[in-house]
């Protein structure tokens, strides 16, 4: 019988890791395939590659949290094993229902923690250490992502240009009897610097992923000690490799809904800080969203690009006279973070590619030439139209409400079902 669960258990985790790299590895390297930097199974080779670096490095201190800490390793017998990785694929099963990038991380911790509710061994520190910074991670995400868009950002789409090469950057020469790795030798110095850079933010996310991800597939596994650590993170990055390979390659053509209307400048910054915020958590051994994290940059980012319409004086003098705040909201309409789609007649320079535009084979080459021969001239702030800069809704209010309420729900789902079914398994002993 313990064979049978051990079985089921390997299977399940294999599973939840399948999933977790079919969505990670368009999150992470989406811009760099729309790109044409690289190709789809070089970005899935280079995500199971970092992912790997990820989960073997400091991923382990995750793996730590979520297989002794939260709750003693004793305590994850096969069965509670079996049942722990169940809630984490429904998280990943309600993802895909709903469209919505449910944490995994989270959902596997709220059923770990239902778990030591239902045997009174819960360890109240570590988890309120964890919701702690599932709190404080999202909103440092957004301040950041916020001060960015409102100071810089501005700046650096006005300066950077990030164009789709005709022909990918790196390519396989063929032509010997072992082939090689080259480089696309019609590409231009810029275009060799910005595809570094969109690949090493690639790898990035990829290691952060890793990093954070191969908890949520082997840790109660490795609480049991069916097996042991180094062999829970094959078997995890082994199991998203997988996934990278198969199921994203429609993820890295489509680069996903949630971010086709990002520019790719956008995508990179978002990028850096979530995966950075990730890191850091993973580091502390602190299993977190990435998702959640990048999201609320996203609007933070947004948010601030769209607060340039006015001046830190003016939204003072708005906020302390009523009167004031009554004729600003007839006058113009309410600021949104589709701001980060930056109107081209405010700096006279085309508005650079989004990634969504990449991943649809459109041809933006000339938004280079047009920014090295037009002159560079970002409005200061509070002299930007805020009808140009709420012109484009980067986010729906209303979806975005869905998505924080899933966040809350799924779980808080897992924690009561968790509870329920083990508080069923443990009277019926």
């Amino acid at each position: 019988m313990v064979s049978a669960l051990l079985l089921i258990g390997l299977l399940v985790a294999a599973f939840v890791g399948y999933n977790i790299g079919g969505s990670s590895t368009g999150v992470a390297f989406g811009p760099a395939v729309g790109s044409r930097i690289l190709g789809k199974a070089t970005a899935a080779a280079l995500f199971t590659v970092f992912a790997l670096g990820g989960g073997w490095t400091i991923g382990r201190n995750v793996i730590t949290t979520m297989s002794s800490e939260i709750v003693p390793s004793s305590q994850f017998t096969p069965a509670a094993s079996v049942g722990v990785l169940f809630f984490a694929g429904a998280a990943l099963l309600i993802s895909n229902l709903y469209g919505v990038p449910a944490s995994t991380s989270m959902t596997a911790v709220g059923a770990i923690a239902g778990l030591g509710l239902a045997t009174g061994t819960l360890r109240e520190p570590v988890m309120f250490r964890i919701v702690s910074a599932w709190i404080i991670a999202p909103l440092t995400a957004f301040l950041v992502g916020m001060v960015i868009g409102r100071y810089l950002y501005p700046h650096l789409d006005a300066r950077f240009a990030f164009t789709r090469l005709q022909n990918p950057l790196l390519q396989i020469d063929r032509s010997g009897a072992v082939p090689r790795p080259s480089f696309n030798e019609r590409a231009s110095r810029r275009d060799i610097v910005g595809s570094a850079l969109v690949l090493v933010i690639a790898c990035y996310m990829g290691f952060s992923a890793g990093a954070s991800n191969a908890a949520n597939a082997v840790a109660p596994l490795v609480g049991t000690r069916s097996i042991s650590v180094e062999q829970g993170i094959l078997l995890a990055i082994g199991a998203i490799g997988l996934g990278g390979f198969t199921i994203a390659r429609r993820t890295l053509a489509t680069v996903g809904d949630g971010i086709t209307d990002l520019p790719i400048l956008a995508a990179l910054i978002v990028s850096t800080i979530g995966a950075t915020t990730i890191t850091v958590l993973s580091q502390l051994g602190i299993p977190a969203s990435l998702a959640v994290s990048t999201t609320c940059c996203i609007i933070g980012l947004g948010w601030g690009r769209a607060s340039r319409a006015v001046t830190v004086a003016e939204a003072a003098s708005a906020a302390l006279d009523p009167e004031v705040a009554q004729i600003n909201d007839e006058a113009g309409p309410d600021l949104t973070t589709g701001a980060l789609m930056t109107d081209p007649s405010e700096t006279g320079i085309p508005a650079g590619p989004t990634v969504g535009t990449l991943a649809s084979d459109e041809s933006e080459q000339q938004v280079e030439a047009a920014r090295d021969t037009e002159e560079i001239n970002v409005p200061p702030i509070g002299e930007e139209e805020i009808d140009e800069l709420a012109a484009e809704s980067l986010f729906d209010p209303a979806a975005t409400s869905r998505i924080v309420f899933l966040w809350v729900l799924t779980p808080t789902l897992s924690t009561i079902g968790a509870y329920l079914l083990f508080s069923i398994i443990l009277e019926s002993v």
